[in-house]
């Protein structure tokens, strides 16, 4: 019986490909546009991505060929969001694009909008890398909510948006704390890890590395203090003392308060000797 089932689900599965392969050769538009859609379907309850890409192959051939008719709205929606579903975000959100111009009243062009966005996002690498793309979500997505402030999807558009704030926050984080972390090998980092913590600082003030960006800040002045020129070391000193009273204003009880307070006694006892 095993085999029997076997050998009917084998034929099914040849005698479906060969439709498939026949409808794809095909000349008539609509055998085409009735197999990738009934694909598309399939694939959207089965999440099965071989139908979407049979479907993917069928659209591609004829939506050009349906542009300006009746059935060119359904089908240029359901072609983006194919690739959408694939994971090819550049070419979704360009096709998501291009559905919004074509079809500016249609009521799929809020969720077009909102995908084209979300096809941004997913293209924002990782924190380490060039945030080209993440500048370019963080744009679409204020769009999509310029546009439709109480929109369906307003809520997980704002908290996208937030995530990849926090990203780039990260980024010119990292790189202010790898200037001080490489400090101890080139003095002049220090400087640098001052300079870069107080622009964080600056532009980010609602920020998760708060924190720890004050006690680097006050960490790195203090090191590049006390490894300082005898006539540079006091006034720098000094410098490394309002970064600890900084920190303490904030967090007084905050993660690195104790180390904070060994190292500002050690300035004090050093500010004594001048």
């Amino acid at each position: 019986m095993k085999k029997i089932i076997l050998l009917i689900s084998m034929v099914i599965v040849s005698t479906s490909c060969s439709q498939y392969q026949k409808v794809l050769k095909s000349p008539e538009a609509g055998e085409k546009y009735v197999l990738a859609e009934k694909l598309y379907n399939e694939a959207q309850k089965e999440n099965s991505k071989s139908k979407y890409r049979k479907a993917l192959r069928l659209f591609e051939q004829i939506v050009p060929q349906y542009r300006g008719k009746p059935q060119g709205e359904k089908l240029s929606f359901l072609f983006a969001n194919t690739y959408y579903q694939l994971g090819d975000y550049y070419l979704s959100s360009y096709e998501f694009e291009r559905f919004q111009q074509s079809y500016p009243n249609s009521d799929k062009v809020e969720e077009a909008a909102f995908r084209k966005t979300r096809s941004f996002y997913e293209l924002s690498p990782r924190y380490d890398l060039d945030q080209t793309d993440t500048h370019k979500a963080i744009a679409e997505l204020q769009a999509y909510l310029n546009t439709y402030p109480e929109g369906e999807h307003a809520e997980e558009a704002n908290d996208m948006a937030a995530e990849l704030r926090i990203k780039l926050e990260k980024k010119e984080y990292e790189i202010a704390k790898q200037y001080h972390l490489t400090g101890e090998a080139r003095a002049g980092n220090y400087q640098a890890a001052i300079t870069s913590f107080n622009n964080f600082l600056a532009n980010n003030p609602g920020s998760p590395f708060r924190e720890e960006a004050y006690y680097y800040r006050f960490d790195s002045a203090y090191q590049l203090a006390i490894n300082s020129f005898r006539e540079l070391m006091e006034e720098r000193l000094e410098e490394a003392l309002e970064y600890y009273q900084d920190y303490m204003k904030y967090y007084s009880e905050g993660e690195y308060s104790e180390a904070v307070e060994a190292s500002a006694e050690d300035i004090k006892s050093r500010i004594q000797n001048f």
